[in-house]
């Protein structure tokens, strides 16, 4: 069983490092790091088989793969706060020579991370790989990948889709934000893609809905139910609607803040809504 109050305070405060991270540098993406906080908490605090310290080959345990690089401020905060390290390197975030640069990198050598994910469209296929390669190795444990919806419109995802029907890869969980928008407004303007679930169904992938992404309840609930679909020939999409900006209510139900910080008084504003519950760094 969940412990949902563990789960919130977490979430409460990757969302305080999130916004102070990208504050300091004047630079980053809130929006959709404070629409996945939630999911990101959830997945890393109950959800995925981890082992103790980082393995870059994952064997023995569930491993994440993170498509849409640019939401990395949630990223990093909630590696460092489940253990893969320091809280306080949260501090260099985009900073010359910093292991956490604005999009995750493999070379800076930075626990937790598998792939470099600045270009979009490409997670899914290292995930497939990955995915394939547990297979070969008889290793039951399972790959997940999270996606922008906005980010389904480019790289090599439909290919990647395409494969992974195809090939059976059942063990792979992939999820989706449908926040419905994107840097320059909503996704329905700028490449609508109609009715995502659909597409998938007719890939002949597993689907399942969180129409509350940004419930931690809904979101474990979901997650166990697409865990309970893996291994029967299908691989699993989860369609996670989310709001960008969740937690801090100038942020939401706009595109606005998909990649801007927020100035000191805005900061201040942001902070207040989100008291501290686990330290800052």
């Amino acid at each position: 069983m969940a412990d949902i109050k563990h789960l919130h305070d977490f979430s409460v405060q990757v969302r305080r490092d999130i916004l102070r991270m990208v504050h300091a540098v004047n630079s980053g993406h809130p929006g959709g790091s404070l629409g996945c906080t939630e999911f990101m908490v959830a997945l890393y605090q109950h959800l995925m088989k981890r082992k103790p310290g980082f393995d870059m080959n994952g064997i023995g345990e569930d491993v994440f793969f993170l498509s849409n690089g640019h939401i990395s401020p949630v990223f990093y905060s909630v590696l460092a706060r489940s253990g893969y390290f320091p809280v306080s390197e949260l501090a260099t975030f985009r900073l010359i020579n910093s292991r956490l640069q604005g999009h995750p990198t493999t070379h800076e050598g930075l626990p937790g991370v598998r792939i470099a994910s600045g270009s979009l469209g490409q997670g899914m296929s290292v995930a497939l790989g990955a995915a394939q390669a547990k297979k070969l190795n008889n290793d039951t444990t399972l790959v997940y990948s999270l996606h922008g919806d906005g980010e389904l419109q480019e790289g090599q995802n439909w290919e990647a889709i395409m494969y992974a029907s195809a090939k059976k890869v059942d063990n792979l969980i992939a999820t989706v934000d449908l926040n419905g928008k994107q840097i320059d407004g909503s996704t329905d303007e700028v490449l609508c893609m109609g009715d995502v679930k659909a597409k998938f169904l007719a890939f002949d992938w597993e689907v399942v809905e969180i129409k509350q992404g940004n419930d931690l309840q809904a979101i474990v609930d979901g997650m166990t139910l697409a865990k309970s679909k893996t291994g029967k020939g299908k691989p699993v999409c989860v369609l996670l609607e989310t709001e960008m900006g969740n937690g801090v209510d100038f942020m939401m139900h706009s595109h606005a803040w998909h990649g801007k910080a927020p100035n000191d008084a805005q900061l201040e504003a942001a902070l207040a809504q989100n008291p501290e519950t686990l330290g800052d760094y």
